[in-house]
């Protein structure tokens, strides 16, 4: 009987992992376009080499696209006559997204070496985890599947249901990464991506400075030497998100936490649970724990929505549908 149930439970797991995969697959392009990999990695290594910024972009860049429409490269789609309003015109990700100048030049470096076979989304999804790999220093280390077609749809009115925003609260971001198939885990996780880049004053000023909040006194302090008490789109000047460690995607985030020095409300959320400061608490604590878990959720993130068969195409160009 016992070993009946055990039977049962491996075949259930094997089928929520098939499920949750949708198919895709390390080394896809191993036969179709052996290099792809390395060209999207050589186009990030320069790029992250002369800004770690735009490394940041990238790491930001998947998480936008897989939240709105799934992961599709739909992010990457400029305004047309017939779609004036796409998703990289929406509030979370204009002006501040950045790193599409990476996708286009790797784009053009696959699509040399191997024409209308690698999709933008796979483009999308290892340059974020080459980014990660190399933020890292290389303690972020994981294989992306891959096999996404990329998606025609692409409305910047969505970008504000899906993606949470800075000023969420625990409750808004459990339920944001749920609909998407991520666990709260995933939530706190994932957030640690916020140790590496620079966010403008007008993401936090309102919330967290003209506002009562629990942030570090010290900090506050500095950074209304830094921004404007009423940012504009005139005058909106960006910091570090993580003031130790800036350049470095590590678990300095979960620290900042517990100091009460991070920027963002959902930064600060983390610690209104139980369940949720304990997982903060053992990041900052443990070294490389934290890096092995942010390399499966990337994966795991990697996977939403994944369009496939007559639902998507391989673009010529990432900014355009064919």
């Amino acid at each position: 009987m016992a070993a009946s149930i055990k039977l049962c439970l491996l075949v259930s797991c094997a089928l929520v992992l098939a499920t949750a995969c949708d198919g895709l697959q390390v080394g896809y392009y191993r036969k179709t376009c052996p290099r792809a990999e390395a060209l999207v990695r050589a186009e990030v290594k320069k790029a992250v080499r002369a800004n770690t910024g735009v490394g940041a972009g990238l790491i930001r860049m998947l998480f936008h696209d897989c939240f709105v429409e799934g992961c599709d490269a739909s992010v990457l789609l400029d305004p047309t006559a017939a779609n004036p309003q796409p998703e990289k015109l929406g509030a979370p990700n204009n002006p501040s997204l950045r790193g599409y100048e990476v996708i286009d030049a790797a784009k053009a470096a696959v699509e040399k070496a191997c024409p209308g076979t690698v999709s933008c989304a796979d483009i999308v999804a290892f340059a974020g985890r080459d980014a990660s790999y190399l933020l890292s220093h290389a303690k972020v280390s994981f294989h992306m599947p891959a096999g996404r077609l990329d998606g025609r749809k692409s409305l910047a009115s969505e970008t504000l249901t899906f993606l949470p925003g800075p000023s969420s609260n625990l409750s808004s971001l459990v339920s944001a990464f749920a609909a998407k198939g991520l666990s709260v885990e995933d939530v706190v996780v994932l957030s640690g991506a916020h140790s590496i880049g620079r966010s403008h004053c007008s993401s936090f000023v309102q919330a967290r400075l003209s506002s009562p909040s629990d942030i570090a006194a010290p900090l506050a302090t500095q950074l209304r030497k830094q921004c404007p008490a009423s940012p504009t789109a005139a005058n909106d000047p960006t910091v570090t998100q993580d003031v130790v460690s800036p350049d470095a995607l590590d678990n300095q985030y979960y620290k900042n936490v517990l100091a009460r020095k991070v920027l963002f409300t959902s930064d600060a959320a983390l610690l209104s649970a139980p369940n949720t400061a304990r997982m903060v608490r053992a990041n900052a604590r443990f070294p490389g724990s934290w890096e092995k878990k942010f390399a499966k959720a990337m994966v795991k993130m990697a996977a939403i929505g994944v369009k496939t068969g007559r639902d998507g195409e391989i673009r010529r160009n990432c900014r355009l549908v064919n």
